[in-house]
């Protein structure tokens, strides 16, 4: 009874935890500012590409339609047999008078690979404020006045968005975009609201290049999996805000597979573990849903434990589908009922970064430390031996 009755008020914990993520997320989307008015500074919008990603035309040209006076685009890739150079191409042809530049270099100057993409592009940049973007976002024509009229305030030192997954038309891309569209946006949206923890978010970002190389420029994030929450952290310390805009930018998740979804939510996983600590823990425990079936699982199938599991998951749907009304998506309300099924999943996931350092990230292989720091994974030893045993390392040789 004991048993029960503990999982049943960690459940009730995690209900009462969704709820104030929910009305975070309202207050939020609902609090949109007026566009910046006056004197727009003109802004250098870097973009790193990798690859074809879902809608990848149509997100980069998105970033060409933008109601905002002066802007340049810089998308940076490492090679030209890159997929993504021929879509820059003829992005850059169809919008000749944009202001778009095509950045192909090979920089091996850390072990980030997103960020050995950007420090080309920034260094070709010639405006004060960057803004970095990632290729598989798709942006409304008034996301930079919206960003730069939050740069505007006092104090302000890096704007980040929250982020909408759309788009899903495979099982794993409609995993992700529930899990976008609830646990990360309402995580961020929470803590900042709450906590005044302000959570960068790499998708977007707006900055002042002074800023920037005050706390070390690109080069002080090449080795960290998480340049974007270590960027936010370094200008926070400074005493310079960060803000988070109630502006929602897209991501665009077409097909996925349940591989990929797990994959990213592990690696994801490994880097709040390493960055949060104890704080980690707290995400098993608000999982209402994988918290409800643990008395189903230890004690038996009974009317108290099936009536906890069935109430959890009812609430759980209820909440993501009304999450995604507040948000406008267009998914298939009959596709929130896989809500449940996606929390328990992400819940089995919690598991992996307590008994693995090592993630996958384009190809690469690394070990992961303290606050995402990375290093390269051994190719003897025991961790070799390891890893060589571990799905990481089936992914990387798969390619």
């Amino acid at each position: 009874m004991a048993i029960f009755w503990f999982f049943a008020a960690l459940a009730a914990m995690g209900v009462l935890s969704c709820g104030l993520q929910l009305w975070s997320i309202r207050s939020y989307t609902k609090g949109r500012v007026s566009a910046a008015a006056g004197h727009l500074p003109p802004v250098s919008i870097l973009k790193p590409l990798k690859g074809l990603d879902d809608n990848l035309f149509d997100n980069l040209e998105s970033f060409c339609k933008l109601d905002y006076p002066e802007y340049e685009i810089i998308f940076a890739l490492q090679d030209r047999n890159d997929l993504a150079f021929k879509v820059a191409e003829k992005i850059k042809r169809r919008y000749p008078d944009r202001g778009i530049s095509i950045v192909v270099q090979r920089c091996e100057e850390g072990l980030n690979p997103k960020v050995n993409n950007l420090i080309p592009a920034y260094r070709k940049s010639k405006h004060e404020y960057i803004l970095i973007s990632d290729s598989n976002v798709c942006v409304r024509k008034e996301y930079l006045g919206q960003i730069m009229a939050r740069m505007g305030e006092p104090g302000v030192g890096l704007v980040t968005n929250p982020v909408e997954g759309v788009g899903a038309r495979s099982l794993g891309s409609v995993f992700e975009n529930l899990h976008l569209n609830s646990f990360v946006m309402g995580g961020v949206c929470f803590l900042d609201k709450f906590m005044k923890m302000p959570c960068v978010i790499g998708k977007s970002m707006l900055l002042r290049k002074a800023d920037l190389e005050a706390v070390g420029g690109l080069h002080g994030v090449k080795d960290v999996l998480a340049e974007d929450y270590m960027i936010g952290k370094k200008i926070a310390e400074t005493g310079k805000k960060v803000v988070l805009c109630g502006f929602p930018v897209q991501t665009v998740n077409h097909y996925w597979s349940l591989k990929r979804f797990m994959n990213r939510h592990t690696r994801w996983g490994k880097l709040r573990w390493r960055i949060g600590g104890a704080r980690y823990l707290t995400e098993l425990f608000l999982n209402a849903v994988f918290m409800s079936a643990m008395p189903l699982v230890i004690l038996g199938p009974s009317v108290r434990t099936l009536a906890l599991a069935l109430s959890a998951c009812i609430l759980k749907i209820a909440a993501d589908f009304y999450t995604g009304e507040t948000l406008g998506s267009r998914m298939n309300p009959l596709l929130y009922l896989l809500a449940p099924v996606k929390d328990m999943l992400i819940g089995f996931a919690w598991f992996v970064p307590l008994v693995s350092n090592t993630v996958v990230w384009r190809g690469n292989r690394y070990i992961i430390g303290r606050d995402s720091a990375l290093s390269e994974c051994p190719e003897t030893g025991m961790a070799a031996l390891i890893y060589h045993d571990s799905p990481e390392y089936r992914e990387v040789n798969a390619k």
